[in-house]
This record gives structure tokens, sequence and C-alpha cells, in this order.
């Protein structure tokens, strides 16, 4: 890969074999295996995306619910791996796609603090030495002690945000995280990702916010049902994917 490149997709699809056919009970699956009458049919949630992405970029992902977004991100995170196609990624990904993801609804959020930091990489005396960092930007120090599954989906996001962020990634990559929780906390976000971009980190953001994308992003991928319908500035492509909203 090039040195100015952080991440480089090459003619990458996804595909799913998804079932044919209704089936009632996990007995009436097996006997269909057994007897292979049980059908699937191809669905494509990627297909065929190319794409480079270059260090210190903010990139934006846009397209309707179900057009492969998510999909595409885990494949960049190296969560999935893809049909077809490569990826190419330059440097640590600090991934922020699925909220709860890596926590334990049991544990509180101290312990969970320590366990998702665990999971990111970060060794305990690490966690440690920045926890009133983590808990003070998640604002969140009444509830520590709290079990996790008595949060909202908004405090788990603060949560994993702070924790994601505690240091400069190389990449981050964020899945609709900004779009959950209150306004103050959203422009905190943003403020971090400011600070990061500043810091020559890559950013790659998904959104169903076409203002937050404006606001934040160098470049923008649209996709639409897996296919790539245009890749460019910001403000051209948030354009076409705005007329296609309104018609």
């Amino acid at each position: 890969m090039q040195d100015r490149l952080a991440i480089k997709v090459d003619g990458v699809s996804m595909h799913f074999n998804m079932s044919a056919e209704k089936l009632d009970s996990l007995k009436e699956y097996f006997i269909k295996l057994v007897k292979r009458q049980l059908f699937f049919k191809d669905f494509v949630a990627v297909n065929n995306i190319s794409l480079e992405i270059e260090k210190g970029e903010v990139f934006g992902i846009v397209g309707t619910n179900g057009s492969g977004k998510s999909t595409l991100l885990k494949i960049i995170s190296g969560i999935l791996k893809p049909t077809s196609g490569s990826v190419e990624i330059n440097g640590v990904i600090a991934p922020l796609i699925e909220l709860g993801a890596g926590f334990d609804g049991d544990l509180t959020a101290r312990e969970n603090i320590y366990l998702n930091g665990a999971i990111l990489g970060y060794s305990k005396p690490f966690i440690e030495e920045h926890f009133d960092r983590i808990v003070d930007f998640a604002e969140l120090r009444d509830f520590l002690d709290v079990p996790i599954k008595n949060y909202s989906s908004g405090m788990v996001a603060r949560i994993a945000f702070a924790i994601a962020t505690i240091i400069k990634p190389d990449i981050l990559i964020v899945d609709e995280i900004l779009s959950v929780g209150d306004f103050l906390f959203q422009q905190k976000c943003e403020q971090r990702i400011n600070e990061l971009m500043a810091g020559g980190t890559t950013v790659v953001i998904v959104s169903h916010s076409i203002e937050q994308i404006e606001r934040l992003c160098d470049r923008v991928l649209w996709i639409e049902k897996g296919d790539q319908r245009m890749l460019g500035a910001t403000g051209e492509v948030c354009e076409a994917y705005r007329n296609l909203q309104h018609t």
C-alpha cells in the first residue's frame, strides 16, 4: 500500500445465504436439511466496492437502510471477511460499530470499562491511568457501579466512545454512534473527532444525518442496495443523495 493511504478497498463483495422458505421449527429445518430439501437464496450485501482513503482523511458513507453501509464497515474493520476482493489497512483501527459490543450487561460500568479496554488491546495499568479521563468524558461517574444492562443506549454510547478515543488511534471507525444520545453529547463527540482529525487520525463514519456528514467529512461514498452509486466530494454526493430522498 502506498504510504499516503490508510485504507484500500479493492473489488470487495459480501454475499450471505438467506433461507428461501419459512420454517416453523428447528425440527422442520433438520428434516429438510437431511432430505436436501433446504434451499437458500444469495443475498448480496456489498457488491464490488472499491475505494481508497488517505491518512488523516474524514470519509463518510451514506445510503438508505439496508444499503450495506454497516456491512462495509465491518469488512474494513476485519470483523467480516469479504466473499471476494481485498482490504488493506495501514494502521491500528478503533472500531465503534455496534453499541454494547464488548460489554457484559450483568457487569457494572466500572467493570465494563476494564473489559472493553482489554478487548481493544489496552492493559489494566493503562486503563487505570486513564480511568478518570474516560469517566469524565462519559459524564457517568454517579452510575459507575450500576449494571450496564440498566443503561440507556445513549449512556452505553458515551462509555464506548470514551474508551475507544482515549488515545489517538490511527483509524477510527464510527457507525451511527453519534446519532445516539443527547445533542450536547453529540457535540462533544464531534469535538473529540475534530481533535483526532487535527492529530492525523483517519476517520470513517456512517450516519443518517446528512448535516453531520457535511460538517465532518472530506469525501463521501454513497452506496445503495450494496452497489456503489457515487464517490466524490462531500457537497456533490450529499446533494445527489438528498435529491434521491426527495423523489
